[in-house]
């Protein structure tokens, strides 16, 4: 599972209520519209504007609502968050970086946002600073497979497989039911004997 993909999970998984149509996402929206002219100052009304558009894949529009949240209040954990989850998806990773990395001078034990500011470290090169939050987020979360499994993700990808195949062992170990687990540390075993041997 890459990381961009566990992300995502988590992100879903924070938004998840009802199952609708897109059509009923549509009339959502026309509704929370109506009800925002009348509560332009509605910070709940917003939040919940700016998910519906997640869901209907409107990232500008999202991302512009969680900035209208926080043009009233500057400290939203949620619109800091799902404003940089938006940012993302725009490849606008400066600015996802910079909303991560105010999420976690509020709450600095904020896994979803470390996460985030993991992944896209990457995504915009900076290796080193990907693998100190990977490193920071099982420090934190040591109980957490989910922060195993990112980092072992994030191992795997840059092809240091020893490490990868020790972190996806243990997100095993704390989630032996994940079968995408199993998969991966059974493909990074079969990698690290595909190693060339060093003389």
């Amino acid at each position: 599972m890459s990381r961009l993909a566990l992300i995502t999970v988590l992100v879903l998984a924070t938004l998840a209520g009802r199952a609708q149509t897109p059509q009923q996402w549509r009339d959502s929206l026309a509704r929370l519209n109506q009800m925002i002219d009348a509560q332009p100052r509605s910070t709940d009304l917003r939040l919940r504007k700016a998910a519906v558009n997640i869901e209907l894949g409107q990232w500008e529009y999202a991302a512009e609502e969680y900035g209208r949240v926080l043009a009233i209040d500057d400290r939203s954990v949620a619109a800091l968050y799902f404003r940089a989850y938006a940012y993302v998806h725009l490849r606008q990773y400066a600015a996802a970086a910079a909303d991560y990395g105010r999420v976690l001078l509020i709450v600095p034990r904020h896994m979803e946002a470390r996460l985030g500011l993991a992944t896209v470290h990457d995504l915009m090169g900076r290796r080193r600073d990907a693998a100190d939050e990977y490193n920071l987020l099982v420090e934190f979360f040591p109980d957490s497979a989910v922060c195993y499994a990112a980092r072992a993700a994030f191992e795997t990808s840059h092809k240091q497989y020893d490490l990868a195949a020790y972190d996806w062992a243990e997100a095993v170990r704390l989630a032996p039911d994940n079968l995408d687990y199993r998969a991966s540390l059974a493909d990074v075993r079969r990698r690290q004997k595909g190693k060339p041997t060093v003389k």
